[in-house]
């Protein structure tokens, strides 16, 4: 697979949601499931339960379970490979408990009947071995009362939750560490650092060759594919115009089990449970400037705090300020600040970032870091039809039992999506100006 470096000489706009790199996917539907029922608030309501496939960007496919049962899934929804501590399973205690489920259970485990002797559970098919497992997955992710409605998925889903154990989270399939560089022309602009568990990631030369720019290791050698810790660098020559480029890596590899897919918009989080060969990928940003104010500008989801970190990095020779919510913070010259945009619990944001030499730096996304139930402090779902796939279908329920369509599917999809787009981050931290702060004299 091959990357790319885009855009040497002229700033760059990064229009597309933030990304710590991996595996992009659409969302396909539910694919293999049988029943549940849900008790809650003195109410039962009827549910599938299984497997979702999702279809990756450049090539693959992915196999995800739930851990939002109340959360609807947008029909087609964008999702993207995003670390455990900017999802709900960031503050989930049994987090590592549902990475053990999924190594232990189908499909990692596609033996039926060797699972069902482990299990004790009696024949199993494939549906109700997903059903089972989901069951299992959102006892742990939701901490809700839920039992699948076969009596071998039940006693599979009891096997599994008493006999998970924590395990680790997995590492990203493909990151750069960190994902924006800055410093002077003349200069190679890095280290930025290779992790993924593929064998090896290509590189391409850069797109405008006449920049003169590359992508180098740190002795100045040009690199057209590395390996898991390598060190990529930006190599400016001395006299080229002000500007920043974008560094693209790709790979083809299996996703690891247990990584947490996002959506883009409002739609249920998913954590992965099988992945194929897939493409990966991740970017990188370098900024130069001969003079000034320069700008390293990334931005990541901080559950733990319900907002947004920005993190600006300055390695030019001036100080250079930024406006936040009505304050302003200046970076002094070598240095960097990182500061959280306060974002509302399913909030959409889309804030962009300006700076000197034409720099310009978007960010959107939504803020899911709580399961529906934990977030709104009730138990509302969404109905709908008994067979979901991959459209959802049907309407809220009022109270009693209900049928909770591809948990939580909804047909009121187009509005949510509507106004999740509409929804930007409030607080006056909507726009950030990043400028390069008038020369004072020394003593100020």
């Amino acid at each position: 697979m091959a990357g790319a470096l885009v855009g040497a000489g002229g700033a760059v706009a990064d229009e597309a949601p933030q990304h710590q790199g991996g595996a992009a996917a659409v969302l396909d539907g539910l694919k293999t499931f049988d029943r549940a029922v849900l008790h809650t608030d003195g109410r039962d309501q009827q549910l599938p339960a299984g497997l979702f496939e999702m279809t990756v960007d450049g090539g693959g496919q992915l196999k995800t379970y739930c851990i939002d049962i109340h959360n609807p899934t947008q029909d087609q929804a964008k999702y993207l490979e995003t670390p455990w501590n900017q999802t709900s399973l960031g503050a989930n205690k049994n987090a590592g408990k549902i990475r053990w489920i999924l190594e232990h259970s189908y499909p990692q485990v596609d033996d039926l009947a060797a699972l069902a002797k482990e299990a004790g559970t009696g024949p199993l098919t494939e549906k109700t071995a997903a059903a089972g497992t989901q069951v299992a997955i959102w006892r742990y992710s939701d901490n809700v009362d839920v039992e699948a409605t076969d009596g071998q998925a039940e006693k599979l889903a009891d096997w599994l939750e008493h006999s998970a154990v924590d395990q680790a989270e997995p590492k990203a399939s493909l990151a750069l560490d960190p994902a924006a560089v800055s410093g002077k022309s003349g200069e190679r602009l890095g280290p930025v650092t290779v992790r993924t568990n593929a064998g090896q990631v290509s590189v391409t030369p850069p797109a405008d060759a006449a920049s003169g720019v590359k992508v180098t290791d740190k002795a100045g050698k040009p690199v057209t594919a590395a390996a898991n810790g390598a060190e990529l660098y930006f190599d400016v020559p001395e006299g080229t115009a002000d500007g920043s480029a974008s560094l693209t890596v790709q790979a083809t590899t299996s996703v690891p089990v247990g990584r947490a897919f996002a959506g883009v918009t409002k739609s249920q989080t998913m954590i992965l449970a099988g992945s194929s060969e897939t493409t990966v990928s991740a970017t990188a940003t370098g900024t130069w400037a001969k003079k000034g104010a320069i700008p390293a500008v990334t931005a990541k989801k901080n559950c733990a705090k319900g907002g947004v970190d920005v993190t600006a990095a300055n390695t030019g020779d001036e100080a250079f300020t930024f406006e936040l919510a009505g304050a302003k913070h200046t970076i002094e010259a070598g240095k960097s600040e990182t500061v959280t945009v306060p974002v509302a619990e399913d909030q959409a944001y889309d804030f962009t970032i300006t700076g000197p030499g034409g720099f310009t730096k978007t960010f959107k996304g939504v803020l899911d870091c709580k399961t529906s139930g934990s977030a709104t402090g009730g138990t509302d779902t969404q109905t709908g039809g008994d067979k979901p796939a991959p459209a959802t279908s049907g309407g809220s329920t009022s109270g009693g039992s209900g049928d909770l369509a591809e948990t939580g599917g909804s047909s009121a999809t187009p509005v949510i999506a509507g106004v999740a787009i509409a929804l930007v981050v409030v607080g006056g931290g909507a726009v950030f100006l990043l400028r390069k702060r008038k020369a004072q004299p020394s003593a100020q």
